[in-house]
């Protein structure tokens, strides 16, 4: 019954999301089209094309608008996400939505499509919603002060951690979350528990949930203790209340998501990004701006390769085998800045490196030719690498991948930076390129980068660098 109640309030919120986007999108239309020439002539002369033009393009707006919102778990439970938080997440939808919705229009060539009016959309849409969002969190904590819409929680075990949930729960009455008690492993139990009343042990487990209110339990035990409640966790599926079960690994950090192999449950450890959708929409990305921009930078690129001919002997493109995704090795491309016998004379100049660590970094390392010190410093040596984003072996954005030499001297714990696909640029070439001197300090970014990962995360990484690239900050 909760559940079914659940999903219809997340099926009213997507309609009233859907609702306030549309409406957000005429508003837009309407504003731009009509008030906007009124009062600045001088900025819109003109009016927009008919509504019904616009009106077209509305369906596809409400699609990638519910496919952001639902890869963003906009409809799952928000009672311990703070408002900041779901705040943010609005901001980033939008923000992505209205360039998914510029680049859709761009690549359909729909002229109709004005560019003032795409950013008083995404405003006026981003406005609406934080106002819906905010409604939302007042009214239900306005329900909630009367006593209602709250979820019940027993907690199964007496020890810090129980005792920690309980707090937290408690500490957060905004959640809608109420501990109605303990439950002791055995007989040997205090009355209460921090205020909380200890109902009984495990033996009186059956009657408490058959005689009170209890929508969740949460069983806070050892990995011991866990094998002698199966039955317990049989009578919760029973009787349809939701079971949680915590897990204490002191020495494994990450993500949990339970999966399933043919009827049989799977509970995964995630240290790297899960969301199927964003990872979906990071490769297209790749796809697209690489594909593109490879068209259009090819005199240039024949340019490069002519220049590097004629400058010195040897060929214009270098490859060299390098670490990818999980190790998988792969030949990566780029415009050759060295001598040709560069890699058989590296013993020559090892006592020229900058960087702590296993790998190889010099800003005055002689075998680099003048042709290649400025492509190295525009970071037009790079460009080859498209062609690895398009073939699917880099990302436009991750950890610069390694050579395999490198990561043979990795400690475990670096070798983690490996677990997602490497890119042409990443947190560390926007936080100074080659200019950070400590190898750890160089894998603590990529490390909370992947931590961190977010499409929002990639598109400031690629806004940051350009004015990088530029200014060739620590370029090597």
């Amino acid at each position: 019954m909760l559940k079914e109640r659940a999903k219809l309030i997340a099926y009213w919120v997507w309609t009233a999301d859907l609702v306030i986007t549309a409406g957000a999108f005429l508003l837009a239309w309407a504003i731009r089209s009509h008030l906007a020439p009124m009062l600045w002539p001088q900025l819109f002369p003109t009016r927009l094309y008919p509504l019904s033009r616009y009106l077209g393009l509305l369906p596809l707006v409400l699609v990638i608008w519910t496919l952001l919102l639902v890869s963003g778990r906009a409809y799952t439970s928000r009672r311990t996400v703070s408002l900041r938080q779901e705040a943010w997440e609005v901001v980033r939808i939008v923000i992505l939505g209205t360039l998914i919705l510029a680049t859709t229009g761009w690549l359909l060539r729909l002229d109709f499509v004005s560019r003032p009016f795409l950013v008083l959309f995404g405003t006026l849409d981003l406005l609406f919603l934080l106002a819906e969002k905010l409604g939302l969190r007042l009214a239900a904590r306005r329900i909630r002060t009367k006593g209602l819409n709250y979820r019940t929680l027993l907690i199964v075990g007496i020890n810090p951690r129980a005792e920690e949930i309980a707090a937290i729960v408690n500490a957060h009455p905004s959640w809608g979350l109420h501990v109605a008690g303990f439950v002791a492993p055995d007989g040997d139990a205090p009355q209460e528990v921090q205020g909380v009343p200890v109902l009984g042990s495990a033996a009186d487990l059956p009657a408490i949930l058959e005689q009170q209110v209890v929508d969740e339990v949460i069983f806070v035990l050892s990995r011991r203790q866990l094998g002698e409640f199966e039955d317990a966790l049989l009578l919760c599926a029973e009787l349809g209340i939701r079971a949680r079960v915590v897990l204490s690994f002191p020495h494994i950090k990450g993500r949990l998501v339970l999966d399933e192999l043919e009827g049989i449950p799977l509970l995964t450890f995630m240290t790297t990004p899960g969301a199927p959708f964003a990872i979906f929409l990071k490769r297209l990305t790749d796809l697209v701006v690489s594909g593109v921009t490879l068209v259009m930078l090819s005199p240039l690129m024949l340019l490069i390769a002519i220049l590097i001919k004629v400058s010195s002997s040897g060929p214009a493109l270098f490859s060299q085998v390098r670490c990818g995704l999980n190790g998988r090795r792969f030949k990566l491309y780029k415009f050759r800045t060295m001598v040709k016998d560069a890699q058989d004379r590296l013993d020559e100049v090892a006592h020229l490196n900058e960087v702590d660590g296993p790998a190889f970094k010099s800003r005055r390392d002689p075998r680099v030719t003048g042709i290649g010190r400025i492509l190295r410093r525009l970071s037009l040596d790079e460009l080859p690498q498209l062609f690895n984003v398009l073939a699917g072996d880099m990302s436009l954005v991750g950890p610069r991948p390694p050579l395999p030499a490198e990561v043979a001297h990795y400690e475990r714990w670096q070798r983690r930076r490996l677990s997602m696909k490497p890119g042409l640029t990443g947190l560390w070439q926007v936080s100074g390129r080659a200019g950070l001197g400590d190898f750890n300090d160089w894998i603590a970014l990529d490390l909370a980068y992947i931590d961190n990962w977010s499409l929002w995360l990639d598109f400031k990484i690629m806004l940051k660098t350009v004015p990088a690239v530029l200014s060739a900050r620590g370029a090597a």
